[in-house]
Protein backbone atom coordinates (compact mmCIF):
# COMPACT_ATOMS: atom_id res chain seq x y z
CA UNK A 1 0.00 0.00 0.00
CA UNK A 2 3.00 2.13 0.40
CA UNK A 3 4.42 1.83 -2.38
CA UNK A 4 1.46 2.00 -4.28
CA UNK A 5 1.19 5.91 -2.93
CA UNK A 6 4.68 6.57 -2.87
CA UNK A 7 4.08 5.60 -6.51
CA UNK A 8 0.96 8.05 -6.94
CA UNK A 9 2.81 10.74 -5.26
CA UNK A 10 6.03 10.55 -7.71
CA UNK A 11 3.30 10.67 -10.94
CA UNK A 12 1.95 14.01 -9.48
CA UNK A 13 5.00 15.45 -9.19
CA UNK A 14 6.44 15.00 -12.41
CA UNK A 15 3.17 15.99 -14.32
CA UNK A 16 2.72 19.69 -15.69
CA UNK A 17 1.04 22.15 -13.46
CA UNK A 18 -2.30 21.99 -14.97
CA UNK A 19 -2.23 18.58 -14.73
CA UNK A 20 -1.30 18.06 -10.93
CA UNK A 21 -2.80 15.84 -8.35
CA UNK A 22 -4.49 15.82 -5.09
CA UNK A 23 -5.23 12.47 -2.57
CA UNK A 24 -8.22 10.94 -4.42
CA UNK A 25 -8.34 13.29 -7.41
CA UNK A 26 -6.37 13.09 -10.42
CA UNK A 27 -6.70 14.47 -13.56
CA UNK A 28 -6.86 11.50 -16.39
CA UNK A 29 -3.38 11.40 -18.57
CA UNK A 30 -5.67 11.41 -21.90
CA UNK A 31 -7.73 14.88 -22.51
CA UNK A 32 -10.53 12.46 -23.06
CA UNK A 33 -10.48 11.13 -19.29
CA UNK A 34 -11.51 13.93 -17.55
CA UNK A 35 -15.51 14.10 -18.30
CA UNK A 36 -18.23 15.13 -15.71
CA UNK A 37 -21.56 14.36 -15.03
CA UNK A 38 -24.47 16.24 -17.30
CA UNK A 39 -25.78 19.04 -14.43
CA UNK A 40 -22.86 18.32 -12.01
CA UNK A 41 -19.93 19.83 -13.37
CA UNK A 42 -18.67 21.54 -10.60
CA UNK A 43 -19.13 18.38 -8.16
CA UNK A 44 -17.18 16.03 -11.00
CA UNK A 45 -14.69 18.38 -12.36
CA UNK A 46 -11.08 16.03 -12.55
CA UNK A 47 -13.16 13.27 -11.39
CA UNK A 48 -11.25 10.14 -12.08
CA UNK A 49 -13.78 6.73 -12.63
CA UNK A 50 -10.48 4.63 -12.28
CA UNK A 51 -9.59 5.34 -8.75
CA UNK A 52 -11.81 3.86 -5.99
CA UNK A 53 -13.27 6.56 -3.31
CA UNK A 54 -10.34 6.96 -0.68
CA UNK A 55 -7.49 5.73 -3.29
CA UNK A 56 -4.76 5.34 -1.03
CA UNK A 57 -6.57 5.44 2.38
CA UNK A 58 -8.88 3.58 4.47
CA UNK A 59 -11.06 0.66 2.38
CA UNK A 60 -14.80 1.06 0.82
CA UNK A 61 -17.25 -0.33 2.82
CA UNK A 62 -19.88 -1.62 -0.03
CA UNK A 63 -23.27 -2.74 1.33
CA UNK A 64 -25.46 -5.01 -0.36
CA UNK A 65 -29.03 -6.34 -0.85
CA UNK A 66 -30.62 -9.00 -2.95
CA UNK A 67 -34.12 -9.45 -4.42
CA UNK A 68 -34.12 -13.26 -5.71
CA UNK A 69 -37.29 -12.87 -8.35
CA UNK A 70 -37.02 -16.39 -9.40
CA UNK A 71 -35.37 -19.20 -9.87
CA UNK A 72 -36.67 -21.10 -13.28
CA UNK A 73 -34.77 -24.22 -12.83
CA UNK A 74 -32.62 -26.67 -11.02
CA UNK A 75 -30.65 -29.36 -12.58
CA UNK A 76 -29.57 -32.28 -11.03
CA UNK A 77 -28.02 -33.65 -14.42
CA UNK A 78 -25.87 -30.32 -14.62
CA UNK A 79 -26.12 -29.73 -10.87
CA UNK A 80 -26.67 -26.06 -10.97
CA UNK A 81 -29.73 -23.31 -11.22
CA UNK A 82 -31.01 -20.39 -12.80
CA UNK A 83 -31.79 -17.28 -10.92
CA UNK A 84 -32.84 -13.75 -11.70
CA UNK A 85 -31.67 -11.59 -8.97
CA UNK A 86 -32.08 -7.30 -8.28
CA UNK A 87 -28.62 -6.85 -6.53
CA UNK A 88 -27.90 -3.49 -4.65
CA UNK A 89 -24.80 -1.63 -3.60
CA UNK A 90 -24.20 1.54 -1.95
CA UNK A 91 -21.33 2.85 -1.27
CA UNK A 92 -20.29 6.37 -0.07
CA UNK A 93 -18.05 8.61 -2.29
CA UNK A 94 -16.78 11.74 -0.93
CA UNK A 95 -16.15 13.61 -4.21
CA UNK A 96 -19.67 13.62 -5.27
CA UNK A 97 -20.88 14.65 -1.81
CA UNK A 98 -23.39 18.13 -2.49
CA UNK A 99 -25.43 20.32 -0.07
CA UNK A 100 -29.30 19.77 0.46
CA UNK A 101 -31.23 16.87 1.40
CA UNK A 102 -32.02 15.61 -2.04
CA UNK A 103 -31.55 12.38 -4.06
CA UNK A 104 -31.42 12.34 -8.07
CA UNK A 105 -31.50 9.29 -10.12
CA UNK A 106 -29.37 9.45 -13.26
CA UNK A 107 -29.76 7.92 -16.52
CA UNK A 108 -28.27 4.31 -15.88
CA UNK A 109 -25.64 4.95 -19.12
CA UNK A 110 -24.22 7.78 -17.07
CA UNK A 111 -22.72 4.44 -15.21
CA UNK A 112 -19.73 4.68 -17.34
CA UNK A 113 -18.65 8.09 -15.62
CA UNK A 114 -18.57 6.57 -12.60
CA UNK A 115 -16.38 4.49 -10.27
CA UNK A 116 -18.66 1.17 -9.48
CA UNK A 117 -17.28 -2.04 -8.09
CA UNK A 118 -15.96 -5.26 -9.52
CA UNK A 119 -18.25 -7.60 -7.66
CA UNK A 120 -18.80 -10.99 -9.57
CA UNK A 121 -21.02 -14.02 -8.89
CA UNK A 122 -18.98 -16.85 -8.12
CA UNK A 123 -19.02 -20.35 -9.62
CA UNK A 124 -21.47 -18.58 -12.38
CA UNK A 125 -21.53 -20.69 -15.53
CA UNK A 126 -23.61 -18.52 -17.98
CA UNK A 127 -24.56 -14.77 -16.52
CA UNK A 128 -26.19 -11.54 -18.45
CA UNK A 129 -27.62 -8.07 -17.78
CA UNK A 130 -31.14 -7.60 -19.18
CA UNK A 131 -31.30 -4.61 -21.28
CA UNK A 132 -34.83 -4.46 -22.77
CA UNK A 133 -36.05 -1.87 -23.63
CA UNK A 134 -32.56 -0.62 -21.92
CA UNK A 135 -29.96 -1.73 -19.75
CA UNK A 136 -31.79 -2.54 -16.73
CA UNK A 137 -29.71 -0.51 -14.13
CA UNK A 138 -29.80 2.03 -11.89
CA UNK A 139 -27.85 5.15 -9.99
CA UNK A 140 -28.97 6.65 -7.44
CA UNK A 141 -26.62 9.92 -5.90
CA UNK A 142 -27.92 11.09 -2.04
CA UNK A 143 -26.28 14.40 -0.80
CA UNK A 144 -23.98 12.44 1.34
CA UNK A 145 -21.78 10.97 -1.78
CA UNK A 146 -24.19 7.65 -1.03
CA UNK A 147 -24.13 5.55 -4.21
CA UNK A 148 -27.04 3.15 -5.02
CA UNK A 149 -26.38 0.90 -8.18
CA UNK A 150 -28.86 -1.97 -8.78
CA UNK A 151 -28.95 -4.21 -11.60
CA UNK A 152 -30.77 -7.33 -12.84
CA UNK A 153 -28.82 -10.44 -13.42
CA UNK A 154 -29.97 -13.58 -15.10
CA UNK A 155 -27.02 -16.39 -13.66
CA UNK A 156 -26.52 -19.82 -14.02
CA UNK A 157 -24.41 -20.85 -10.99
CA UNK A 158 -23.05 -24.27 -9.96
CA UNK A 159 -24.30 -26.11 -6.95
CA UNK A 160 -22.86 -29.13 -5.81
CA UNK A 161 -25.93 -31.62 -5.33
CA UNK A 162 -25.88 -34.83 -3.15
CA UNK A 163 -28.42 -37.54 -4.93
CA UNK A 164 -27.54 -40.70 -2.85
CA UNK A 165 -31.73 -39.94 -1.14
CA UNK A 166 -32.99 -38.91 -4.27
CA UNK A 167 -35.99 -37.80 -4.19
CA UNK A 168 -35.95 -37.84 -0.10
CA UNK A 169 -33.18 -35.12 -0.57
CA UNK A 170 -32.55 -31.85 0.47
CA UNK A 171 -29.89 -29.51 -1.06
CA UNK A 172 -27.83 -26.59 -0.11
CA UNK A 173 -27.46 -24.23 -2.55
CA UNK A 174 -24.82 -20.84 -2.65
CA UNK A 175 -25.36 -17.64 -4.26
CA UNK A 176 -21.77 -15.87 -3.84
CA UNK A 177 -20.53 -12.13 -4.48
CA UNK A 178 -17.15 -11.41 -4.47
CA UNK A 179 -14.62 -8.78 -5.80
CA UNK A 180 -12.97 -9.71 -8.73
CA UNK A 181 -9.59 -7.18 -8.19
CA UNK A 182 -9.69 -5.45 -5.21
CA UNK A 183 -8.79 -7.00 -2.07
CA UNK A 184 -9.55 -6.77 1.61
CA UNK A 185 -7.18 -3.46 1.33
CA UNK A 186 -8.86 -1.33 -0.63
CA UNK A 187 -12.92 -2.77 -0.34
CA UNK A 188 -15.20 -4.49 2.60
CA UNK A 189 -17.90 -6.58 1.68
CA UNK A 190 -21.19 -6.50 4.43
CA UNK A 191 -24.34 -7.24 4.01
CA UNK A 192 -27.01 -4.13 4.12
CA UNK A 193 -29.43 -5.29 7.09
CA UNK A 194 -28.25 -9.29 7.63
CA UNK A 195 -30.43 -11.52 7.03
CA UNK A 196 -33.18 -8.98 5.70
CA UNK A 197 -30.74 -7.85 3.17
CA UNK A 198 -32.65 -10.57 1.23
CA UNK A 199 -35.95 -10.63 0.03
CA UNK A 200 -38.12 -12.63 -2.39
CA UNK A 201 -36.97 -15.87 -1.84
CA UNK A 202 -39.60 -17.30 0.81
CA UNK A 203 -42.03 -16.39 -1.78
CA UNK A 204 -40.74 -18.50 -4.38
CA UNK A 205 -42.88 -21.09 -5.64
CA UNK A 206 -40.93 -24.43 -7.30
CA UNK A 207 -41.78 -27.38 -8.94
CA UNK A 208 -40.11 -29.98 -7.00
CA UNK A 209 -38.75 -27.90 -4.13
CA UNK A 210 -39.48 -25.90 -1.40
CA UNK A 211 -36.96 -23.82 0.46
CA UNK A 212 -36.60 -24.66 3.88
CA UNK A 213 -34.55 -21.90 5.19
CA UNK A 214 -31.77 -19.74 4.10
CA UNK A 215 -28.88 -17.28 5.56
CA UNK A 216 -26.07 -15.29 4.72
CA UNK A 217 -22.51 -15.04 5.77
CA UNK A 218 -19.36 -12.58 5.59
CA UNK A 219 -16.41 -14.58 4.37
CA UNK A 220 -13.01 -14.01 2.50
CA UNK A 221 -11.47 -15.68 -0.24
CA UNK A 222 -7.61 -16.55 0.15
CA UNK A 223 -6.26 -16.59 -3.27
CA UNK A 224 -2.77 -16.42 -4.55
CA UNK A 225 -2.81 -12.46 -5.44
CA UNK A 226 -4.47 -11.71 -1.62
CA UNK A 227 -7.57 -11.92 0.21
CA UNK A 228 -10.89 -11.07 -1.23
CA UNK A 229 -13.79 -10.24 0.46
CA UNK A 230 -17.06 -12.63 -0.16
CA UNK A 231 -20.49 -12.23 0.42
CA UNK A 232 -22.95 -15.58 0.30
CA UNK A 233 -26.26 -16.62 0.73
CA UNK A 234 -26.99 -19.73 1.35
CA UNK A 235 -30.70 -21.42 1.07
CA UNK A 236 -31.62 -25.15 1.58
CA UNK A 237 -34.43 -26.74 -1.08
CA UNK A 238 -36.24 -30.29 -0.05
CA UNK A 239 -38.15 -31.93 -2.77
CA UNK A 240 -41.24 -32.50 -2.60
CA UNK A 241 -41.69 -36.26 -2.60
CA UNK A 242 -45.30 -36.73 -3.47
CA UNK A 243 -44.73 -36.75 -6.94
CA UNK A 244 -42.02 -39.33 -7.09
CA UNK A 245 -44.73 -41.38 -5.27
CA UNK A 246 -47.57 -41.05 -7.48
CA UNK A 247 -45.24 -41.39 -10.17
CA UNK A 248 -43.04 -44.52 -9.48
CA UNK A 249 -43.14 -45.74 -6.24
CA UNK A 250 -46.71 -46.70 -6.03
CA UNK A 251 -46.73 -48.77 -9.49
CA UNK A 252 -44.16 -50.16 -8.43
CA UNK A 253 -45.51 -51.68 -5.19
CA UNK A 254 -48.63 -52.47 -7.22
CA UNK A 255 -46.52 -54.28 -9.78
CA UNK A 256 -45.14 -56.38 -6.53
CA UNK A 257 -48.34 -56.83 -5.69
CA UNK A 258 -49.77 -57.90 -8.97
CA UNK A 259 -46.79 -60.75 -9.14
CA UNK A 260 -48.37 -62.15 -5.95
CA UNK A 261 -51.78 -63.31 -7.51
CA UNK A 262 -50.01 -66.14 -9.33
CA UNK A 263 -49.74 -67.63 -5.96
CA UNK A 264 -53.80 -67.89 -6.13
CA UNK A 265 -52.96 -70.34 -9.53
CA UNK A 266 -53.12 -73.93 -9.57
CA UNK A 267 -49.92 -75.22 -10.72
CA UNK A 268 -51.46 -76.91 -13.96
CA UNK A 269 -52.30 -73.02 -15.12
CA UNK A 270 -48.66 -72.99 -16.62
CA UNK A 271 -49.83 -70.08 -19.30
CA UNK A 272 -51.51 -68.02 -16.55
CA UNK A 273 -48.71 -67.79 -13.98
CA UNK A 274 -45.83 -67.43 -16.78
CA UNK A 275 -47.61 -64.36 -18.66
CA UNK A 276 -48.31 -63.01 -15.21
CA UNK A 277 -44.49 -63.36 -14.08
CA UNK A 278 -43.21 -61.93 -17.30
CA UNK A 279 -45.48 -59.18 -17.43
CA UNK A 280 -44.43 -57.99 -14.56
CA UNK A 281 -40.98 -58.36 -14.52
CA UNK A 282 -41.03 -56.40 -18.02
CA UNK A 283 -43.06 -54.12 -16.80
CA UNK A 284 -40.22 -53.09 -14.01
CA UNK A 285 -37.52 -53.27 -16.04
CA UNK A 286 -39.31 -50.62 -18.09
CA UNK A 287 -40.08 -48.68 -14.78
CA UNK A 288 -36.38 -48.90 -13.75
CA UNK A 289 -35.22 -47.30 -17.20
CA UNK A 290 -38.09 -45.05 -16.98
CA UNK A 291 -36.62 -43.39 -13.54
CA UNK A 292 -33.12 -43.22 -14.69
CA UNK A 293 -33.18 -41.62 -17.87
CA UNK A 294 -34.33 -38.10 -15.68
CA UNK A 295 -30.98 -37.79 -14.95
CA UNK A 296 -27.82 -37.50 -16.21
CA UNK A 297 -26.01 -40.89 -17.37
CA UNK A 298 -22.92 -39.41 -15.64
CA UNK A 299 -24.57 -38.90 -12.36
CA UNK A 300 -22.98 -42.46 -10.54
CA UNK A 301 -24.73 -41.98 -7.48
CA UNK A 302 -26.76 -45.21 -6.12
CA UNK A 303 -29.85 -43.46 -5.39
CA UNK A 304 -32.90 -44.01 -2.99
CA UNK A 305 -34.97 -44.42 -5.69
CA UNK A 306 -32.56 -47.01 -7.10
CA UNK A 307 -32.48 -48.58 -3.85
CA UNK A 308 -36.49 -49.25 -3.76
CA UNK A 309 -36.92 -50.31 -7.70
CA UNK A 310 -34.15 -52.83 -6.99
CA UNK A 311 -36.10 -54.48 -4.00
CA UNK A 312 -39.56 -54.60 -5.97
CA UNK A 313 -37.60 -56.30 -8.89
CA UNK A 314 -35.99 -58.49 -6.97
CA UNK A 315 -39.55 -59.32 -5.25
CA UNK A 316 -41.11 -60.32 -8.27
CA UNK A 317 -38.24 -62.00 -9.98
CA UNK A 318 -38.61 -63.93 -6.86
CA UNK A 319 -41.95 -64.62 -7.33
CA UNK A 320 -41.24 -66.09 -11.41
CA UNK A 321 -38.93 -68.13 -9.55
CA UNK A 322 -41.13 -69.55 -7.06
CA UNK A 323 -43.15 -70.89 -9.73
CA UNK A 324 -40.86 -72.01 -11.07
CA UNK A 325 -39.06 -74.22 -8.72
CA UNK A 326 -42.93 -75.48 -7.53
CA UNK A 327 -43.74 -76.46 -10.62
CA UNK A 328 -40.75 -78.91 -11.16
CA UNK A 329 -41.05 -79.94 -8.11
CA UNK A 330 -44.65 -81.37 -8.56
CA UNK A 331 -43.13 -82.83 -12.08
CA UNK A 332 -40.89 -84.70 -10.62
CA UNK A 333 -42.89 -86.39 -7.90
CA UNK A 334 -45.44 -87.30 -10.68
CA UNK A 335 -42.70 -88.80 -12.29
CA UNK A 336 -41.70 -90.72 -9.27
CA UNK A 337 -45.18 -92.01 -8.81
CA UNK A 338 -45.60 -93.02 -12.75
CA UNK A 339 -43.73 -96.85 -12.51
CA UNK A 340 -45.68 -97.33 -9.06
CA UNK A 341 -48.83 -97.03 -10.93
CA UNK A 342 -47.89 -99.75 -13.88
CA UNK A 343 -50.89 -102.32 -14.72
CA UNK A 344 -51.37 -104.88 -12.02
CA UNK A 345 -51.15 -107.57 -14.49
CA UNK A 346 -47.05 -106.58 -14.94
CA UNK A 347 -46.67 -107.03 -10.88
CA UNK A 348 -49.00 -110.60 -10.98
CA UNK A 349 -46.32 -111.63 -13.54
CA UNK A 350 -43.44 -110.82 -12.23
CA UNK A 351 -44.42 -112.13 -8.56
CA UNK A 352 -44.92 -115.46 -10.55
CA UNK A 353 -41.53 -115.90 -12.12
CA UNK A 354 -40.31 -116.05 -8.60
CA UNK A 355 -39.58 -119.31 -7.38
CA UNK A 356 -39.04 -120.75 -4.10
CA UNK A 357 -35.03 -121.28 -4.95
CA UNK A 358 -34.35 -117.18 -4.98
CA UNK A 359 -36.51 -116.55 -1.83
CA UNK A 360 -34.73 -119.28 -0.01
CA UNK A 361 -30.99 -117.58 -1.70
CA UNK A 362 -32.78 -114.09 -0.85
CA UNK A 363 -33.06 -114.96 3.02
CA UNK A 364 -29.56 -116.95 3.75
CA UNK A 365 -27.84 -113.69 2.45
CA UNK A 366 -29.51 -111.51 4.23
CA UNK A 367 -29.66 -114.00 7.42
CA UNK A 368 -25.57 -113.75 6.79
CA UNK A 369 -25.41 -109.73 6.47
CA UNK A 370 -27.70 -109.76 9.83
CA UNK A 371 -25.04 -111.82 11.27
CA UNK A 372 -22.04 -109.97 10.36
CA UNK A 373 -23.35 -106.63 10.93
CA UNK A 374 -25.13 -107.08 14.28
CA UNK A 375 -24.66 -103.59 15.21
CA UNK A 376 -25.70 -102.10 11.84
CA UNK A 377 -29.26 -100.59 10.96
CA UNK A 378 -30.06 -99.96 7.77
CA UNK A 379 -33.14 -97.52 6.99
CA UNK A 380 -34.90 -95.32 4.07
CA UNK A 381 -33.03 -92.79 4.75
CA UNK A 382 -29.76 -93.12 7.33
CA UNK A 383 -28.05 -95.84 8.12
CA UNK A 384 -26.33 -96.19 11.88
CA UNK A 385 -22.10 -96.31 11.07
CA UNK A 386 -21.69 -97.91 14.80
CA UNK A 387 -20.52 -100.82 13.92
CA UNK A 388 -17.46 -102.63 15.42
CA UNK A 389 -16.66 -104.82 12.26
CA UNK A 390 -16.74 -102.04 9.67
CA UNK A 391 -13.36 -100.43 8.49
CA UNK A 392 -12.19 -97.11 9.46
CA UNK A 393 -12.60 -95.77 5.81
CA UNK A 394 -16.10 -97.60 5.50
CA UNK A 395 -17.34 -95.44 8.59
CA UNK A 396 -16.41 -92.41 6.77
CA UNK A 397 -18.28 -93.53 3.77
CA UNK A 398 -20.93 -94.40 5.66
CA UNK A 399 -21.41 -91.22 8.00
CA UNK A 400 -20.78 -89.28 4.56
CA UNK A 401 -23.84 -90.61 3.24
CA UNK A 402 -25.62 -89.96 5.49
CA UNK A 403 -25.26 -86.31 5.45
CA UNK A 404 -25.73 -85.93 2.42
CA UNK A 405 -29.11 -87.56 2.56
CA UNK A 406 -29.85 -85.28 5.12
CA UNK A 407 -28.86 -82.31 2.92
CA UNK A 408 -30.81 -83.48 0.09
CA UNK A 409 -33.73 -83.94 2.70
CA UNK A 410 -33.87 -80.40 3.35
CA UNK A 411 -34.23 -79.01 -0.08
CA UNK A 412 -36.80 -82.16 -0.74
CA UNK A 413 -40.32 -80.82 -1.36
CA UNK A 414 -42.32 -83.51 -0.03
CA UNK A 415 -45.71 -81.46 -1.18
CA UNK A 416 -45.01 -79.03 -3.85
CA UNK A 417 -48.47 -77.18 -3.04
CA UNK A 418 -46.79 -75.93 0.43
CA UNK A 419 -44.80 -73.83 -1.76
CA UNK A 420 -47.82 -71.47 -2.89
CA UNK A 421 -49.57 -71.75 0.31
CA UNK A 422 -45.94 -70.05 2.17
CA UNK A 423 -45.12 -67.58 -0.31
CA UNK A 424 -48.80 -66.34 -0.08
CA UNK A 425 -47.76 -65.21 3.61
CA UNK A 426 -44.19 -65.20 2.86
CA UNK A 427 -43.54 -62.78 0.19
CA UNK A 428 -45.82 -59.82 1.73
CA UNK A 429 -44.62 -59.75 5.23
CA UNK A 430 -41.09 -59.64 4.14
CA UNK A 431 -42.25 -56.74 1.37
CA UNK A 432 -43.82 -54.63 4.35
CA UNK A 433 -40.93 -55.45 6.61
CA UNK A 434 -38.43 -54.24 3.81
CA UNK A 435 -40.51 -50.80 3.55
CA UNK A 436 -40.54 -49.96 6.97
CA UNK A 437 -36.44 -50.57 7.00
CA UNK A 438 -36.61 -48.56 3.89
CA UNK A 439 -38.63 -45.83 4.82
CA UNK A 440 -37.17 -45.21 7.99
CA UNK A 441 -33.50 -44.94 7.12
CA UNK A 442 -34.01 -42.36 4.49
CA UNK A 443 -36.56 -40.40 6.35
CA UNK A 444 -34.90 -39.88 9.40
CA UNK A 445 -30.96 -41.23 8.84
Amino acid sequence: MFCRYFCFLSLCLFLPTQRRCSLGHISDLRSGDTTSLPGFENLTMGYNKYLRPYFGGEPVQIAMSLDIASISSISESDMDYTATIYLRQRWTDPRLVFHGNKSFTLDARLVELLWVPDTYIVESKRSFLHDVTVGNRLIRLFSNGTILYALRITTTVACNMDLSKYPMDTQTCRLQLESWGYDENDVIFTWLRGNDSVHGIEKLRLSQYTVERYYTLVSKSQQETGSYPRLILQFELRRNVLYFILETYVPSTLLVMLSWVSFWITLDSVPARTCIGVTTVLSMTTLMIGSRSSLSKTNCFIKAIDVYLGICFSFIFGALVEYAVAHYSSSQKCAAKAPQEGPANELTKEMEEVNITNILNNSITSYKRKISFTSIEISSDNVNCSGLTMKTHEKIKCVLRNKMHRIIGYFTIQNPSNVDHYSKLLFPLFFMLVNVFYWAYYLYF
